[in-house]
């Protein structure tokens, strides 16, 4: 892992975001008060069930939600110099895909299918870097090579259809990096692979992090997935987050009961025997209001009265640890400020 110091400058700092659609039964609150930090060179993982608000908040800070029916309000959206959510149109668009990278979840459908990978690849690179046709078509040739895909200057004029599943997600990790973002934002990228492949992207992001020094945020609804390459994760539930802590003290002192449901989901062997997977009951919600008490009372199993009467607020209670919770897992009663 790449050393990230905690006085580490923040290169992105989203501070008090929210997200609401409107819709004709009323508006939809997706994401609620969010704030974190990411520092250079850190992976941070974001977890939680689909409907947590997970891609609606990165997709809110690049301005990638339309509007209608999106409205997004935040106190501030710092990256480097700027405040992304005051960045005129032009602003944004020379941000994305130059400055901060996004690989969406299903790269046949992100891939445009008729335009060869080649020219998708050099398109970011004549809009963002200024390079004319051949240095960009030389540059196309070093990031497939990067991305680990053989025979590249001829790969470069075949179309989507004639790449694999994982070659896709290969070309779409490539143009996101075509531009040396300073952050990458992965968007579920391995969810529609088998397990085979999943594995190969993850090593491959994990070996293009060390080479390239970026930041990424890695969205997920599986921990397994994020363990072995994140040094943080933010657990959402609700559009809140309710868990912040670094990976291996997520993984040893979970706080939150929602990020313990989730751990105990994930395939376990016990001798040489799988233990029999956990599920958890009941559906995410959809937030027609701003909360006013914990949005995961009705599927927790240690619910008290406080939490239909309060929305809980993140408190710190370790190093880099801080939790959106009234219960404590440490005495099994009531935590108080």
């Amino acid at each position: 892992m790449p050393d990230i110091a905690a006085h580490s400058t923040p290169v992105l700092r989203v501070n008090n975001l929210h997200t609401r659609f409107a819709t004709r039964g009323g508006d939809v609150h997706a994401v609620n008060a969010i704030s974190f930090d990411l520092k250079p060179g850190e992976l941070l993982g974001v977890v939680g069930e689909s409907g947590s608000g997970k891609s609606v908040t990165m997709m809110s800070l690049l301005g990638l939600l339309p509007s209608p029916p999106a409205t997004v309000q935040a106190d501030s959206v710092l990256f480097d110099d700027l405040d992304l959510l005051r960045c005129t149109p032009e602003q944004l668009r020379q941000v994305r895909g130059g400055r901060i990278g996004f690989i969406f979840q299903d790269p046949m459908t992100s891939l445009n299918p008729v335009f060869t990978v080649g020219f998708q690849i050099m398109e970011p690179l004549r809009e963002h870097m200024g390079l004319d046709r051949p240095a960009a078509a030389k540059r196309a040739r070093e990031l497939l090579d990067l991305v680990g895909i053989p025979d590249a200057e001829r790969r470069l004029q075949d179309y989507p259809h004639q790449f694999s599943g994982g070659m896709r997600q290969r070309v779409m990790i490539a143009i996101a990096l075509a531009c040396d973002p300073k952050v990458l934002i992965a968007d579920e990228p391995t969810t529609a692979l088998d397990v085979t492949i999943q594995a190969q992207i993850l090593e491959l992001v994990r070996e293009l992090r060390h080479r390239l020094g970026m930041a990424i945020i890695w969205i997920t609804h599986d921990l397994g997935v994020i363990a072995g390459i994140a040094d943080r994760a933010m657990v959402m539930y609700g559009g809140q987050i309710v868990e912040m802590a670094p990976i291996e003290e997520l993984f040893e002192r979970p706080a939150h009961p929602y990020t313990r449901a989730l751990l105990k989901t994930m395939p376990r062997l016990r001798g040489a025997r799988a233990e029999q997977l956990e599920v958890i009951e009941g559906q995410p919600p959809i937030m027609k209001a701003a909360p006013t008490s914990c949005a995961f009372r009705p599927r927790c199993a240690m619910a008290m009265d406080r939490c239909g009467r309060e929305n809980p607020v993140r408190l710190t209670i370790g190093p880099n640890h801080d939790v959106a919770c009234f219960w404590d897992p440490a005495t099994g009663k009531e935590r108080h400020a």
